[in-house]
């Protein structure tokens, strides 16, 4: 049996969702970690905001192309007809409706969708806008994955947003180390709840009112 770091249960748990079909980009941090746990039956084409269309895995060690980055300024590799544009091609891309879903980092995420994510609003820590204006406003759909809470036990799921937004009402659904959650009309309803966690626990370790529906799944999220 495998374990997974936490950060690569989040991932990996996301990647068994992705559609096969699916334009995805894949942002900074546990997004561009996605690929290597999607199923090898799946064709999904994975675009990076700094010009690439048609990721595929990391390279072997020694294989590293210097020219082929993704986002989080890993090495990657391009797939037979993949191909690689600048900077204007690949916003245009993403502003303009050609992405399935966005995968995205986050700090907080309110219930009716809001995502804050490029900056912590603190003195001396420079902000990091990048493409998740650009992403949020122009996907057809906005998957976050991130920790539940940060690194002080605050909950990061929260009725309102006290970081600046990034998009207003974006998010669909949320990954996180101790659920799936999606978002709909200001609700936030478990789909899944990690191992060892009741809804009890759950609920406490969350900034907004959970709806447990029926189908719900207890089982390692």
């Amino acid at each position: 049996m495998i374990i997974l770091a936490p950060r690569e249960s989040i991932a990996a748990r996301a990647a068994r969702d992705i559609p096969d079909g699916a334009y995805v980009n894949l942002g900074i941090g546990m997004p561009t970690m996605v690929p290597k746990f999607v199923s090898a039956d799946k064709e999904i084409i994975y675009q990076s905001e700094n010009g690439l269309l048609g990721m595929g895995p990391p390279p072997s060690p020694g294989m590293e192309d210097p020219n082929l980055i993704n986002a989080s300024k890993d090495f990657t590799t391009l797939l037979e007809g993949g191909s690689i544009c600048d900077s204007c091609e690949a916003f245009a891309m993403m502003r303009g409706g050609h992405l399935d879903i966005a995968l995205m980092g986050a700090f907080e995420v309110s219930a009716d969708g809001t995502i804050a994510n490029w900056t912590l609003d603190r003195p001396g820590v420079p902000p990091g806008v990048g493409g998740a204006m650009d992403l949020a406003a122009g996907a057809r759909e906005v998957w976050v994955l991130m920790e539940h809470a940060d690194k002080q036990g605050r909950p990061r799921i929260v009725e309102h947003c006290s970081l600046p937004a990034t998009a207003f009402h974006v998010v669909t659904r949320i990954y996180t180390d101790c659920a799936v959650l999606a978002l709909n009309g200001g609700q936030v309803i478990v789909r899944e709840i990690a191992n060892g966690l009741t809804p009890e626990t759950l609920q406490k370790m969350t900034g907004v009112r959970l709806v447990f529906p029926k189908e719900s799944v207890w089982k390692a999220a």
